[in-house]
């Protein structure tokens, strides 16, 4: 039987839009394989003639028998809104896309750094406001060289992030549940569960955490009394990780110098929300993935875990419910 592939990944934003010209490097890649894209409306009726899925997200519903499903893929780095249970229940694989995220999302985290050590978010605020605002920056900046920077979930995102962050001349701590078997050079590495042990020490501190069960709230009042006077929080994993009552909280004591949000808690934030007024908190649209790459990069990455799959050897990015969306690798 000829194995069909079903591609569901639309997108109103090119970067993430899986193409024609991808469809044509699968087929090409791989010619007895048969490669039907199709519209989300489309995948419910779709996905009973398919034994491999890629696609942005997965309803149970298309579990419903008849299923010939073996093999479910997607682009992102987390699959928490993903039923990975039910999936591996029904003996079907899951694996997740990484190795890609780490660069536009390096590059977003520098950008942060950058606008509060400079003083760019509070040039841009004073500007409108201010006749001269040298003196305001001249108490407020920070020097990046020869600071510490503590990043939480320091998976391969965290390890790109800390080589740019120690061109920088950053000391990067890297924080995970155990250190990686072959550790990238000079990030000091603790276990999660000594991170207060780290969080003093950190001028600056990003999250990258997965949405887990043991993750959810892991930024909480304690951890952020933690973190050491004027430090700057980022965070760009999941927002269920953090308690925004707790960091706004650290923020209006001063204990926080800032804050920048990729995720928050409502997508989304209401137009009232402290979270968009705070004058110490900076909120990007969840587009720290936003690469003009991304999709290139994810195909190359499914097309080479596709020839494992037909070779019947372990797929990369494999999950499982104990390690769904993990950063880990």
């Amino acid at each position: 039987m000829t194995t069909t592939v079903l591609v569901s990944l639309n997108s109103p934003y090119g970067f993430w839009q899986f193409s024609n010209r991808h469809a044509e490097q699968l087929r090409s890649a791989f010619p007895s394989v048969r490669f039907r894209l199709a519209e989300e409306h489309d995948v419910p009726v779709e996905i009973h003639a398919a034994d491999v899925y890629f696609g942005w997200a997965f309803d149970t519903e298309w579990l419903k028998p008849p299923t010939r499903l073996r093999w479910t893929a997607t682009p992102s780095a987390g699959v928490d809104h993903w039923p990975v249970a039910t999936l591996q229940a029904a003996g079907i694989m899951l694996t997740r896309g990484y190795g890609y995220h780490g660069q536009p999302m390096t590059e977003h985290a520098i950008g942060l750094l950058l606008g509060f050590s400079r003083g760019l978010f509070e040039s841009s605020r004073l500007q409108i406001r201010s006749v001269w605002w040298k003196d305001d920056l001249a108490g407020s900046f920070f020097d990046l060289y020869g600071q510490t920077l503590t990043i939480v979930g320091c998976g391969c995102v965290g390890i790109r992030l800390a080589e740019v962050a120690q061109a920088l001349g950053m000391h990067v701590i890297g924080v995970r549940r155990e250190p990686p078997r072959s550790e990238p050079g000079g990030i000091e590495w603790v276990p999660a569960h000594r991170v207060h042990e780290a969080l003093p020490r950190s001028r600056a501190v990003v999250n990258l955490l997965p949405a887990t069960e043991k993750t959810r709230g892991f930024f909480d009042e304690t951890t952020f009394k933690a973190c050491g006077p004027g430090a700057v929080f980022i965070n760009l994993g999941r927002a269920s990780t953090v308690d925004h009552d707790a960091l706004l909280g650290a923020l209006d004591r001063g204990h926080l110098a800032g804050a920048a949000l990729d995720v928050q808690p409502h997508k989304p934030p209401a137009l009232d929300d402290r979270l968009r007024h705070h004058p110490r908190i900076v909120l990007t649209p969840k587009s720290a993935v936003f690469s003009h790459a991304y999709m290139d990069q994810a195909v190359a990455f499914f097309r080479d875990n596709f020839r494992l799959f037909l070779a019947d050897q372990p797929l990369n990015g494999a999950v499982t419910p104990s390690n769904g969306g993990s950063h880990d690798h």
